[in-house]
C-alpha cells in the first residue's frame, strides 16, 4: 500500500500523455501507424496524483493537456490488438500487485523525470516485448528504462533548475504496480480500451480516460 504523499498544488490530470506515433517494423506508412496502440503501467493513487500535479505546475502552458504516465510500449499495431488484449490477459493474470521504488530524480535535458526501479516490472515488460518484436517500432525496441516525467519541453536552464529544487526536497518512496491499461493513441488523447488488473485474469473494458473523463 502506497504511504502518504505530498502533493504540489496542480491540478491532477490522468495517467498518460499523447505519444507520436513511430514507424511500424516492415509496414508502409497508413493510417494504423497514426492509431496505435499504447500500453502503460497502472500505480498507486497517491504516486498518481504526485505526479499528475507536479506535471501540471511544471510543463510550459499549453504544452501538455493530459497527466503523468508510466509507458510500457508507445506504438504497437493496431492490426494486432486481439493478440494484444490475449497477451495482456495472459500476462498480467500471472501477476501480483508489485512494489515500485522510486530512488531518484533524473536529467532530460529539456525536462526533469522520477526514475522507477522494480525487477518485476522489468521482467513484465521483457516478457511482452519478446512476444511483439517483430511488430514493434525500433523505439519500443529499446532498453526499457522506467521513469515517469515531469517536466519537458523546457530550456534546459530551467530543466536544471527544476531538477535542483526538486532534489532539494526529494525524498526516495515507493508505490505499487496495479495493473497494465490498454489505449488507442487517436492524434492527441488516447481513448481507454481494456484494463488487466494484476493477478484477475480478465479485462475491463474501457474506464477513466486520459482526459480524465469516464
Amino acid at each position: 500500500m502506497d504511504a502518504p504523499l505530498p502533493v504540489p498544488a496542480g491540478t491532477a490530470a490522468s495517467a498518460c500523455l499523447p505519444v507520436p506515433a513511430g514507424t511500424m517494423a516492415g509496414m508502409p506508412p497508413d493510417a494504423e501507424q497514426r492509431r496505435p496502440l499504447v500500453v502503460s503501467l497502472e500505480i498507486g493513487e497517491a504516486a498518481q496524483a504526485r505526479f499528475d500535479a507536479e506535471r501540471a505546475a511544471l510543463f510550459p502552458p499549453g504544452r501538455t493537456v493530459l497527466g503523468a504516465h508510466l509507458t510500457l510500449f508507445h506504438a504497437v499495431p493496431a492490426s494486432i490488438e486481439p493478440a494484444v488484449l490475449a497477451d495482456l490477459a495472459e500476462v498480467a493474470a500471472g501477476y501480483r500487485p508489485f512494489g515500485i521504488e522510486v530512488p531518484e530524480l533524473m536529467p532530460l535535458g529539456r525536462g526533469v523525470a522520477y526514475r522507477l526501479d522494480s525487477a518485476e516490472l522489468l521482467a513484465l515488460h521483457r516478457g511482452l516485448q519478446s512476444r511483439w518484436w517483430d511488430r514493434l517500432t525500433a523505439q519500443d525496441r529499446q532498453g526499457f528504462r522506467p521513469h515517469v516525467t515531469v517536466q519537458n519541453k523546457v530550456d534546459p536552464d530551467l530543466a536544471r533548475r527544476t531538477l535542483a529544487q526538486l532534489r532539494e526536497r526529494f525524498t526516495p518512496f515507493a508505490t505499487t504496480a496495479r495493473a497494465v491499461r490498454l489505449w488507442r493513441y487517436d492524434g492527441g488523447p488516447w481513448t481507454a480500451l481494456a484494463r488487466f488488473p494484476f493477478g484477475a485474469g480478465q479485462p475491463a473494458t474501457g474506464g477513466r480516460s486520459p482526459d480524465g473523463s469516464g
